[in-house]
């Protein structure tokens, strides 16, 4: 199979450039002609007015708590886990996790996200719907080393590497899942290491995200949590680490040293009031940042785009300064930044011999003109209705903004009946 996508705006080497060509064979990128013969293929897509970037990537989330979006707002973190999502969590069945998991996913399609990693409970049936959607995901089981079935969490995160690590294709990788060091104590992360290293996976875990948790971890160990976790070996695994919130300079130095990446989730952290990451510290001292949306539940969408907005203003801000963060930076973080945030070498970029994950933006509404400058606009101006084009391992899921290979109306119905039953459930 060859797709031609053809007379497009490229977003390459960090530059865009116009009136370029794209050529896709099968799952992959195999070069760039100036001179296509359009007979040569077996699709040809029109990127006459579009800008084509590698797909948007969500460094993290937790996809099937869409089923909790706007069930629990204006609450601090803490009340907002204990009163109402923890003990809505026990209600949980495969059934509603595969339904609002294929909500969530069809969402972030349609913001033009390529990949995400996610980290939550019943991950057979979140990679089941991300098989059958076409999408790319680095999953990991959600672990908690306090529940009378820690240990049954920690089987499962090893069986659920052995059944679907490499599997849809290529397209799901798997993680460990430690949810975070007030949830996980040290022997319990002992175990985790000795789990990952066997398989050679990688973790995802929660760092400092709040004050309070940072706090209370130098309270009980008389170190921060990313120097607690360090000692633990937890980031000789390779490490993505949502929030970071709370890091002071000697964090950073141990994360730059040991290569640990950040999913920055701005929305999420300004939501709950958890604070704003000093992600231009993190970027001066060469971390790897990309973008997450987290869950529904306290975001309340998984707009990537949404995401590179606020990391691109609420930074000026906080800092004072209107250079941190600039737009190519921003873009990098929802793009490139993000494919290596989810350990992936071959994605990313829109390179020959890389994976065909691309995303097409439309630049025709009228928020794209007067046509200065592209970078900015993309960075600042576009929003997600103006994506156009989705692809993965090079086949179309989203062409004209509308779905190729996804039942929405089913989709639909079966997240509000599955909302349903939970809600039933806990009443």
């Amino acid at each position: 199979m060859k797709t031609l996508i053809k007379d497009v705006a490229l977003y390459k080497d960090h530059v865009i450039t116009e009136h370029q060509n794209i050529e896709v064979t099968d799952s992959v990128i195999t070069g760039f002609p100036t001179a296509p013969q359009t007979g040569d293929y077996d699709e040809i897509l029109e990127g006459r007015s579009m800008l084509a970037l590698p797909g948007f990537v969500n460094t993290h989330t937790h996809i099937a708590m869409t089923v909790f979006r706007s069930y629990a707002d204006d609450m601090q973190l803490m009340d907002w886990l204990e009163k109402k999502i923890w003990p809505a969590e026990d209600k949980l069945d495969s059934d509603v996790v595969y339904a609002q998991t294929m909500l969530g996913i069809a969402e972030m399609i349609r913001c033009g996200t390529t990949s995400f990693a996610d980290m939550y409970f019943f991950m057979d049936d979140v990679a089941r719907a991300v098989e059958a959607s076409g999408i790319r995901a680095a999953l990991s089981r959600g672990l908690t080393g306090v529940t009378p079935n820690a240990q049954q969490a920690l089987q499962e995160n090893k069986e659920f590497y052995k059944t679907w690590h490499g599997k849809a294709d290529g397209r799901i990788t798997v993680m460990f899942g430690p949810h975070a060091p007030y949830t996980c104590p040290p022997d319990y992360i002992r175990q985790v290491v000795e789990a990952a290293g066997e398989l050679g996976a990688e973790v995802h875990t929660h760092l400092c995200e709040t004050k309070g948790e940072v706090d209370n971890i130098v309270k009980q160990y008389g170190k921060s949590p990313i120097a607690l976790m360090d000692e633990l070996g937890l980031f000789d695994c390779g490490c993505l680490a949502a929030h970071c919130v709370w890091v002071d300079d000697a964090d950073m130095d141990i994360m730059a040293k040991k290569g640990v990446r950040v999913a920055h989730n701005p929305g999420s952290n300004l939501k709950l009031a958890s604070g704003i990451a000093p992600v231009q510290d993190m970027l001066r001292k060469g971390i790897v940042v990309g973008l997450g949306t987290d869950g529904a539940s306290s975001n309340n969408n998984l707009d990537i785009m949404e995401e590179m907005h606020l990391a691109a203003f609420i930074h000026k801000a906080h800092t004072l300064d209107p250079l941190v963060v600039p737009a190519e930076s921003a873009v990098n973080m929802m793009t490139e930044a993000g494919a290596a945030c989810l350990g992936y070498t071959d994605i990313g970029k829109l390179e020959t011999g890389y994976k065909a994950d691309i995303t097409l933006v439309d630049r025709e509404g009228l928020h794209w003109y007067p046509k200065n400058d592209s970078m900015s606009l993309l960075a600042y101006s576009a929003n997600s209705f103006d994506v156009d084009t989705v692809m993965v391992n090079g086949k179309v899921l989203l062409k004209g903004k509308e779905f190729t290979t996804l039942d929405i109306e089913k989709i639909k119905a079966e997240a509000e009946r599955t909302k349903e039953k939970l809600f039933s459930a806990l009443s």
